[in-house]
This record gives structure tokens, C-alpha cells and sequence, in this order.
């Protein structure tokens, strides 16, 4: 079953441009992690500051052990995580059929 992560993250004011040219890397660095299998990033049009990510994983284990356990995570983090004006809320979806 794929589970589905979904972050809501608010950046700092006027730094859309640098954020997105980081998410560019940031998704190249998430891409090497085991059990990783996609991610869609949507931009709010009322609030720019905004953003959604909706990151998919074979499992939940994949995510928050493998991932937030790994080199990778202090990569992704470090390209995009001086950028957020909060802690991102992350919550975790599993398909209901």
C-alpha cells in the first residue's frame, strides 16, 4: 500500500524564487531515498507564501525512519528548511478503497 505524506509549509515573505531554485535540488536529493516513488508540489494562489507537497512512499516506515533518519533528510532540509517561516504540519494518508 502507498502511503502519502502530505506537508503544508508557509515560507518566509519574498523568498519564493530562492525557494523554488532549492526545492529543484531538494527534490533530486529526496529522489535517492529508498521507497520514495513521487512528489507533487502546488503553490497557493491566494497566499504565495504558501506551498503544499504531496510526497508518496511505499511505506510509512520509508518516511519516518529511513528518510528522516538519513543523510538525505539533513541535505533536504538544509536547501529548503532556512526558508520556512514554520515547522511544516506533516500528516501521513493511506488509500481507502
Amino acid at each position: 500500500m502507498m502511503i502519502l505524506e502530505l506537508a503544508n509549509i508557509e515560507i518566509l515573505a519574498g523568498q519564493n524564487s530562492a525557494f523554488e531554485a532549492a526545492l529543484e535540488q531538494a527534490k533530486k536529493v529526496i529522489a535517492q531515498s529508498k521507497g520514495f516513488v513521487r512528489i507533487e508540489v502546488n503553490k497557493c494562489i491566494e497566499e504565495t507564501n504558501r506551498y503544499t507537497f504531496f510526497i508518496y512512499w511505499e511505506t510509512l516506515e520509508d518516511h519516518t525512519i529511513g528518510f528522516r533518519g538519513s543523510d538525505l533528510f539533513t541535505q533536504w532540509r538544509a536547501l529548503i528548511g532556512p526558508f520556512f517561516a514554520n515547522p511544516p504540519q506533516v500528516l501521513h494518508y493511506e488509500k481507502q478503497n
